[in-house]
């Protein structure tokens, strides 16, 4: 897992106050990453176009244009002027080399955004909009310093944004860059070293990025077993009886001894998994809610009262009864439209998916602090896990995964995990993990994948 933070000036701050380095070492190591990135990646006398700002960021970009001066083709355009006193040291260090400013962009080979950074607090005006729109145009290699131009300091677009390929963040990860909106502009976002290593400059945090080393295989190392050793999954089919049997195959091939699908209508099913009208006796995990429609209150209520490891999702986030359950440590994976039916179910607020999408981690936040026990999955192009003060971003997912069943998958996996003895937050990062890479690793054309594909990459994972 890696550190995010919601800010990194207070992290800069310590590094002036307690290790004695200065502005000035931090900026020259911000821009040594991004020349050192561009010299392991391009060839020598390739163009670069540099477009900084009035502000640091683009005292970042003067200082790349030095780095760079004489080994690339460098073109620095400055197109509103300079402020601060680091961008008039950094543009005096350059001028004495020899490099002049150009007056207008042009077609490069590679093109460096070091417009705005994270300082971006306003909408863009015409100007900056007309020059943003303009790189966006190039068929160039796209580079951000930070942070691409046009979001703001807490991952909004308002009207336009740079579309980096790379992102070259400053001292650690920001919030800013894992907002869903901002997730086709960011590209491959990498974190410079500015000076001392990341365990020095980072602090403490409760935001995390999974990698894919957090992923935890329900690998069978023991010999003596049998399938009661791995647990006895029983999934609730409702009146869409098809979402409980694509999470029923899924939990099947990761791992869980044994999986039974409630309904109390006959289904057609694989020989491999059962059906039964009710809980079984040897249940150690339930995954209820995919597809459930219409239901018998009473018996939801019964299901849910259980001390049992469950995984909710889909329709209950509409019905109050799910309250009966937020106070134990289940698993909830609503997307974006159920989770602000669930917000106001709750009483926490009553407001717009766009509203939510603009806010995620606040509203995770909000969600966890009243319900710590509860492990929330909030799905979406970034997917954010939380319970209690922890929230955890998994990046994987793809767009493989925007077709219908493709949650219902996802039920599957976490609650094969509960089944099989993971506690509810190892098993939401598991499942979720599993997921999002069983579709990275899908090889046909990105539009077709069905649930019975996702399920075969995850077991090769």
């Amino acid at each position: 897992m890696q550190k995010i933070f919601y800010e990194v000036n207070s992290l800069d701050k310590r590094c002036y106050e307690e290790f004695a380095l200065t502005e000035d070492i931090l900026m020259e190591h911000a821009s040594l990453s991004m020349a050192n990135y561009i010299e392991k990646n391009f060839e020598k006398q390739q163009s670069i176009l540099i477009v900084s700002g009035t502000g640091n960021n683009g005292a970042d970009g003067i200082a790349l244009a030095r780095l760079l001066y004489k080994k690339f083709d460098v073109k620095l355009y400055i197109p509103f002027g300079i402020k601060s006193k680091m961008a008039q040291l950094q543009l005096k260090r350059a001028e004495l080399l020899g490099i002049e400013a150009v007056d207008e962009v042009e077609e490069s080979d590679i093109v460096v955004d070091c417009l705005f950074g994270t300082g971006l607090n306003k909408e863009l005006n015409k100007k900056s909009q007309n020059l943003i729109n303009k790189l966006n145009s190039f068929d160039a290699f796209k580079l951000a310093c930070d942070i691409p131009s046009g979001i703001n300091n807490i991952g909004q677009i308002s009207t336009v944004a740079f579309e980096a390929d790379v992102t070259i963040t400053m001292g650690a990860l920001k919030v800013s860059l894992f907002k869903d909106v901002v997730k086709d502009f960011v590209g491959e976002i990498i974190v410079a070293n500015l000076g001392i290593q990341r365990e020095l400059y980072e602090t403490q945090t409760d935001i995390y990025l999974l990698d894919e080393e957090d992923l935890k295989l329900p690998l069978r190392n023991k010999k003596d077993s049998h399938k009661g050793s791995y647990g006895h999954l029983n999934v609730v089919a409702g009146c869409m009886k098809g979402a409980g049997v694509i999470s029923a195959k899924a939990a099947f091939g990761f791992g869980v001894g044994l999986v039974s699908v409630i309904c109390h209508e006959n289904i057609d099913l694989p020989y491999h998994i059962m059906q039964t009208h009710k809980l079984t006796k040897n249940c150690t995990a339930i995954a209820i809610g995919m597809g459930l429609g219409r239901y018998e209150e009473k018996e939801i209520k019964t299901i849910l009262k259980k001390d049992i490891p469950t995984i909710i999702d889909a329709d209950l986030f509409y019905e109050e009864v799910i309250l009966e359950a937020l106070n134990k440590e289940v698993v909830l994976t609503p997307h974006p439209k159920e989770f602000c039916a669930l917000l106001k179910l709750c009483g926490i607020d009553d407001i717009s998916v766009e509203t939510l999408q603009d806010n995620r981690f606040q509203y995770v936040e909000l969600f966890c602090n009243k319900y710590p026990k509860v492990v929330l999955l909030l799905k979406g192009a970034n997917v954010l896990i939380g319970q209690d003060k922890k929230i955890l971003v998994n990046c994987f997912g793809t767009a493989v995964l925007s077709k219908g069943g493709s949650g219902d998958v996802l039920s599957g996996l976490i609650g094969s995990l509960l089944a099989q003895g993971y506690g509810s937050l190892d098993a939401a990062i598991s499942g979720s993990l599993a997921h999002a890479l069983a579709a990275s690793k899908y090889k046909k054309n990105n539009y077709s994948l069905i649930p019975a594909d996702l399920v075969e990459e995850v077991k090769k994972l």
